[in-house]
């Protein structure tokens, strides 16, 4: 839990904003009874979580495939390797599906933008999560890894029997 409370804030309004723009189906399905906080989302995303990571073709066909996400400052970072056709999509298009589903009990579905991660002091925290994380950097897994964030532009996130899961897991209003 990286999170600063202006990230927090931040992530909120993005919920907020995109849940009450919604459509009568989606909000009939992830209603108020069903939404999470931003700080509940902070605490249930902590470790890596398998991404569905949505790109699309230069022909305009979308591309999914699974990543290994880690929720850091409030957003997605995710990797692959540069020589990835999900790299290739992303160099030119880099607008993006991603959402992390865990069965019924928890999920959040975002668009946004995956921005490249430049070397920096950003990047340098990142590398230290995910080499804690996995026991080496990122950065030795091959010649051309690229590091991405998630800037998302639209969020939103369900839990089918919230009060359950956050009991489940530990995670107190």
């Amino acid at each position: 839990m990286l999170e600063t409370p202006e990230e927090t804030a931040a992530l909120q309004g993005l919920l907020d904003a995109s849940h009450a723009g919604a459509t009568g189906h989606l909000r009939s399905i992830i209603n108020d009874d069903r939404t999470l906080t931003a700080e509940q989302l902070v605490a249930l995303l902590t470790g890596m979580k398998v991404l569905s990571v949505a790109t699309v073709t230069a022909a305009g066909e979308p591309r999914i495939s699974a990543l290994d996400g880690h929720f850091l400052h409030g957003t997605w970072t995710f990797s692959t390797a540069g020589s990835s056709a999900k790299a290739k999509h992303l160099e030119t298009r880099p607008a993006v599906s991603v959402a992390h589903v865990d069965g019924e009990d928890l999920a959040l579905f975002s668009h946004g933008y995956a921005d490249l991660m430049a070397p920096g002091p950003e990047r340098d925290e990142v590398e230290a999560h995910w080499t804690s994380h996995y026991g080496s950097s990122p950065w030795s897994w091959g010649d051309d890894i690229r590091m991405y964030r998630l800037r998302m532009t639209w969020a939103v996130a369900y839990a089918f029997k919230r009060d359950e899961l956050l009991r489940a897991r530990g995670v107190t209003d």
